[in-house]
This record gives structure tokens, C-alpha cells and sequence, in this order.
């Protein structure tokens, strides 16, 4: 992606302004972009109300950008941070790779950036992330299945956004948990729900469709907004008592639903703990030179017997 003279002339002066200043000299308010791959689904609406809250802690500013699922917005809305004096770069990617030549321009100025919840790859040297374990989370959906229904399972896996590392690493778990199980426990459909429930209330329902009189035993879903498409799905079509569904993200509506038994179980991936530990990360590299390491937080499964374990809990006591 080629940068405009004139802004390649601002990007060179602010970063000749950063690395002409030592970085245990910066003073409180520094400011900070936090991109999101998008702020219409629940999970990264949560995850902004928290980074807002920790930004207030750490005494830091705020440049929010909202990329609408788009790569090239996204890819537009970092490079432009540049421009705005940025001391780091926080970002939910919207594709694993598409994002790499904004991420360059920003890595040439010696500006740090850190991936939240997706991983970046292509870029000129590694970018650092949080992020839960996602092969392990959907491994844990697919353990559920094995230990809950031991004599065998027709299983439906709807998988998320379509290059993404979170939708690649979850589906990558599921299958090894599967397989690893045996040829009783069928994989019977996959298919993408795009990350967004109307689609995956389609995808199910022309699912559920084509196998009428031999529905699936359990529905896995990559997202919570798929896993509640699923679910509308299911009861519309009359067989919530017949299919389990299992899925991951873990917020109020979520939860609310598998209180009420609709859903039996969801992965937990502590959104907070992500942004807020990113932030913090990308503070202490701007403040006191501290590597940026990558941290990886381990998943667990929500059920009706340990709702009160989910970070979001307290808002549907």
C-alpha cells in the first residue's frame, strides 16, 4: 500500500519527534489508536467499554477506529493514525493478512503495535498479540460433545469470518477433537455463518432443511452472535429439544440464553482480560521501553453449573 507524499511527510516528523525522545520521558496522556475490526457485534462493543475504563487508569488517550469489517478501512483508519501523533497502535484485525502493508508503514516509523483477539501475519517483523487459545477453545467444544455424548454425534460446525486466524484456529480444534475421537463423532456439515447471527440462522436453517428426519445432534458455532442465530434457528424450526448447541463468547445475551437452557454450553475468552492487558502492554513499552511479549489466555467452557465464573455475569444477575 503506498503512502501520499504529504503524509509520509507527517508520519516522518512524528516519528522523528518519538525517536528523538527517550521513551521513559513520556508524560501521562499519551495517545494511543485502538482499532476494531468492527463496533456492531457485542463482543468488541464489550471490548470497548473496557479499554475506555483502562485507559482512564492509565492516564492515556484514546484514538478509536471503527473499520466496519472492512480491511481497507481499517488498513486507511491505521495509516491515518500515524498522522494524528500516535505513541502505539492496538488493533482487532479485520483478515490475517490484508492488514500487513498498513502495518508495515506503521512498524517503519517505530511505532509499536500489538493484535488483539486475531493474529496479523506477512508483516515485515512480528507483531505481538492477546488472545485466547483458540485452537484449545474449540477443542473444547469438541470435547464437550465427545464426553457428553459417548456413544457418537452428527455434528454441524458453523465456522466465523472467513480469514480470520480466530475462525481458522476455533474450527482447527473442533476437527482435532473429533477426529481424535473417532469415526463415531461426525463432522455431517461446515459451513461459514460470516460471523453474523442472520446468516447463521440461514446457513442452520438450509441445514436442518436438507437433513429433515435426521437432524444433527449437536450445532457448534464459532461466534456468539452465530451460536444465538443457531438457536432462533432450531426453535423455529421445532427441534430445540432434539439439538444441543454448543458455541463461543460469552456475553450477557449469551449467557441469558443458556440459562434459560437454549444453549448448552459457550467458551469463554475473557475479552476484558485481552484489551485491558494489550493496553497495559503498549503503555509499558511507551513509558518504560518493556518488550512487548505476546500473552495467550487459556479458554473454559460456560455451562448453567458455572455461569457465575463468566466475566460477564454481573450483568444479567
Amino acid at each position: 500500500m503506498k503512502t501520499n507524499n504529504k503524509r509520509r511527510m507527517l508520519t516522518t516528523a512524528v516519528a522523528a519527534v518519538l525517536l528523538t525522545s527517550n521513551v521513559s520521558t513520556f508524560a501521562a496522556g499519551e495517545k494511543i489508536a485502538v482499532s476494531f475490526q468492527t463496533l456492531s457485534i457485542p463482543f468488541f462493543i464489550f471490548m470497548h467499554e473496557q479499554v475506555v475504563q483502562e485507559a482512564k487508569t492509565l492516564d492515556v488517550k484514546l484514538l478509536v477506529q471503527d473499520a466496519q469489517a472492512s480491511s481497507s478501512k481499517q488498513s486507511s483508519d491505521i495509516e491515518n493514525s500515524l498522522t494524528q501523533g500516535v505513541a502505539a497502535v492496538v488493533l482487532t484485525p479485520n483478515d490475517v493478512t490484508a492488514l500487513a502493508p498498513a502495518i508495515n508503514d506503521v512498524l517503519d516509523e517505530k511505532v509499536p503495535v500489538i493484535a488483539v483477539d486475531r493474529r496479523v501475519e506477512g508483516t515485515s517483523s512480528p507483531v505481538p498479540f492477546v488472545t485466547a487459545d483458540n485452537v484449545a477453545g474449540g477443542r473444547l467444544m469438541g470435547d464437550w460433545v465427545v464426553k457428553n455424548l459417548p456413544t457418537g454425534a452428527n455434528v454441524v460446525l458453523i465456522t466465523g469470518q472467513i480469514g480470520s486466524t480466530t475462525a481458522m484456529d476455533r474450527a482447527k480444534g473442533v476437527h482435532q477433537s473429533l477426529s481424535a475421537a473417532g469415526s463415531k463423532f461426525k463432522l455431517v456439515a461446515e459451513q461459514s455463518g460470516e460471523a453474523d447471527r442472520a446468516k447463521a440462522m440461514s446457513v442452520v436453517e438450509n441445514i436442518l432443511t436438507a437433513s429433515a428426519g435426521n437432524p444433527p445432534d449437536v450445532i457448534i458455532c464459532s461466534t456468539g452472535d452465530m451460536t444465538l442465530g443457531a438457536v432462533e434457528a432450531v426453535r423455529g424450526m421445532g427441534l430445540s429439544d432434539k439439538i444441543k448447541i454448543i458455541g463461543y463468547d460469552a456475553y450477557p445475551e449469551v449467557l441469558k440464553s443458556i440459562k434459560a437452557g437454549e444453549i448448552t454450553g459457550i467458551v469463554e475468552q475473557s475479552p476484558s482480560k485481552q484489551i485491558r492487558t494489550a493496553l497495559r502492554l503498549a503503555v509499558d513499552n511507551i513509558r518504560n521501553g518493556t518488550k512487548i511479549e505476546s500473552v495467550t489466555i487459556t479458554p473454559f467452557m460456560v455451562t448453567r453449573e458455572n455461569l457465575d465464573q463468566a466475566e460477564q455475569f454481573s450483568a444479567i444477575k
